[in-house]
């Protein structure tokens, strides 16, 4: 992979159901020589789901990547300041960070390490899982579409017939979206389908 020896901060929310695939994402990341440093949005911290506890998601993390997760914004105010890392992924994205994002809403980890990303015109890559992205989330999702050095992961409804609204982001194409990001390219097409 072309990403060996790169430094990602990579945020996860509070999208429960989307945190597996992301954490295969990340395992592999590490396996192919990735430097990974997690972060954590306060909800996916602290909220025990029928998808596992917050203490089992933050010593997965933990694990895999060697490094502490980062929880709270006094951990990760620094990514600006320092220049940290090569490019800061939100993976999974809710619809609630997408506006807070869209918007300047900087009031957690996730969101302050994209601000501080963001502040040193390096490439912030945007994964989302959402299930209004087609609702009251599109204009914020358009609004991303247009801002400079946010990338987002080629994304599509996921079920249109039970939730015509969602959007979610095609995970295994996280390591191309980084790549092109890195690049200054959007990874294309970015509307994709799934089946």
């Amino acid at each position: 992979m072309q990403l060996r020896g790169v430094k990602i901060g990579f945020a996860l929310t509070a999208s429960f159901c989307t945190l597996e695939p992301v954490a295969q994402q990340i395992e592999q990341f590490v396996k192919e020589g990735v430097e990974i440093y997690p972060i954590m949005s306060r909800e996916a911290a602290t909220i025990d789901t029928r998808y596992g506890t917050a203490e089992q998601w933050l010593d997965r993390l933990s694990l895999v990547t060697g490094k502490k997760v980062f929880t709270n914004i006094v951990e990760v105010e620094p990514i600006g300041p320092q220049k940290l890392f090569d490019v800061v992924v939100l993976a999974p994205c809710t619809g609630n960070t997408v506006a807070k994002l869209a918007n300047g809403i900087t009031d957690g980890p996730v969101l302050m390490a994209a601000k501080a990303q963001l502040r040193n015109m390096r490439p912030v890559v945007v994964a989302i899982s959402t299930n209004d992205g087609l609702g009251l989330n599109a204009r914020n999702i358009g609004t991303l579409l247009n801002t400079r050095n946010v990338y987002m992961v080629p994304f599509g409804q996921d079920s249109p017939q039970h939730k015509p609204n969602s959007l979610i982001a095609k995970m295994d194409l996280l390591g191309a979206t980084i790549i092109e990001a890195l690049q200054g390219r959007q990874l294309q097409p970015i509307i994709v389908t799934f089946g």
